[in-house]
């Protein structure tokens, strides 16, 4: 099996422990100046700092001191959709409030009749395309989330949509149950039928699957929410949950007592929450793309990696509250929006996002033995991450050891080798 180098790298390893960081331990990324990194088959089978000093059989690649760090995960997304929200994109540029256009049975509502007359096999196509695009940008292990069935039948047909591109891509998809993302109108006993009918029948056919909710004003309340997350502990399923976007309702602290894996969104999340937060193992996933696209609120990162809080970033890439799959833009929202630094967005973004999904154990490190997703950037400081935005994206990135992303127009020096580092 050929081995490929990568040398004259600046490599961001994140290497330490292989638990969520929190506090001061996210400004930490592993730097490696002029390092080298090795790769055999699938899987980093070797990484180290200088020139490599003996011979070496395979191919050779000069970065020329770029910066090379794990490719992003994406830990929330509702990227399964169907249908447009275009309609609503300009009631809100008229100054309709989101809430409103949910109440008016647009929103969450609008996907969801969309995405019931569209076939399994429609959904997992557009969903490729997606899944392309967020590739683009340097990602290659994303979370996608059910939730515009919110039925029995279009809630698995959704997790069966995504299960199945999963299996046709390189790239790491895990689903999510969100059945609870908002109530039917039309079924007075939505709550009840989810938890009694749909929770079971998503559990029995993906054991061990992710259940999400959105707790907020006009959809799911606290105590419906932990209604179905009690049921959902029971059948074997980790938590996850939206809270505090519009509202701080109580979800938050709600979902620390209850061993919930992240909380997400946290626009209006309260003092004593971030403080909470802080000393828990739940971590706080901030989604910036939700307050540009939405009404410019914005989670308190800053405060909450002073409070010792563990954080990751994601899109939401959704078609109506944040419509972009790009993981770079999302950086530079979270510096400039969120407070944190490019240190903290690039561990936020890579090796917290992975334990958010539980594959911290190969994924969002580089070190031997770890997947070979990597990404190489057309810079020499990752600080251009922030800096930057709206930029061209990476100009290589690897998927399992596989090039999955070549810019022709990126100079790097090197091929297949006859001995010597290129």
């Amino acid at each position: 099996m050929p081995v490929r180098y990568l040398v004259n790298a600046r490599l961001l390893t994140m290497a330490g422990p292989n638990r969520p960081r929190r506090g001061e331990e996210m400004r930490d990324l592993g730097v490696i100046e002029n390092g080298w990194l090795s790769i055999e088959g699938e899987k980093i089978s070797g990484i180290g700092s200088g020139p490599l000093t003996e011979p070496v059989e395979g191919t050779v690649l000069d970065l020329g001191g770029r910066v090379v760090l794990p490719t992003w995960i994406d830990c929330h997304t509702h990227a399964c959709w169907s249908g447009s929200r275009l309609e609503e994109f300009e009631a809100g540029l008229r100054g309709v409030e989101y809430l409103e256009i949910l109440k008016q049975g647009g929103g969450i509502m609008s996907t969801v009749r969309a995405v019931r007359a569209t076939s399994q096999e429609e959904l997992t196509e557009l969903l490729h395309a997606r899944l392309g695009r967020m590739l683009t940008f340097g990602t290659t292990a994303m979370e996608v989330k059910s939730g515009y069935g919110l039925d029995t039948e279009n809630e698995l047909k959704m997790l069966r949509a995504i299960h199945a591109a999963s299996r046709e891509q390189d790239v790491l998809i895990l689903g999510t149950f969100l059945g609870a993302h908002a109530k039917d109108p039309e079924v007075p006993d939505y709550v009840d039928r989810l938890i009694s009918e749909t929770l079971p029948a998503v559990a029995e056919e993906f054991p061990g699957i992710c259940c999400d909710a959105y707790c907020e004003e006009g959809a799911w309340t606290v105590d419906e929410t932990c209604r179905l997350f009690r049921a959902a502990s029971d059948l074997g399923c980790t938590l996850r949950v939206h809270a505090d976007q519009f509202n701080s309702l109580g979800m938050t602290s709600a979902a620390i007592d209850m061993g919930a894996t992240s909380v997400d969104h946290l626009e209006a999340v309260s003092e004593s929450d971030v403080t909470r937060l802080g000393e828990s193992s739940t971590i706080a996933v901030l989604l910036p793309g939700s307050g540009f696209s939405l009404d410019q609120r914005y989670a308190p990162g800053r405060d909450l990696i002073d409070a010792g809080a563990s954080v990751a970033i994601a899109t939401n890439y959704n078609p109506g509250s944040a419509p972009s799959p790009s993981m770079p833009m999302t950086v530079a929202l979270a510096c400039r929006r969120c407070g944190l630094l490019p240190s903290e967005a690039i561990t936020a973004a890579t090796h917290n996002a992975a334990h958010v999904l539980g594959i911290g154990d190969h994924h969002g490190r580089l070190e031997a033995g770890m997947r070979a997703d990597l990404q190489v950037l057309d810079c020499q400081d990752e600080r251009e991450l922030a800096w930057e935005f709206a930029t061209t994206p990476p100009p290589l990135v690897l998927c399992k050891g596989g090039v999955v992303q070549f810019l022709g127009d990126a100079e790097f020096e090197g091929g297949e080798d006859d001995g010597e580092p290129s």
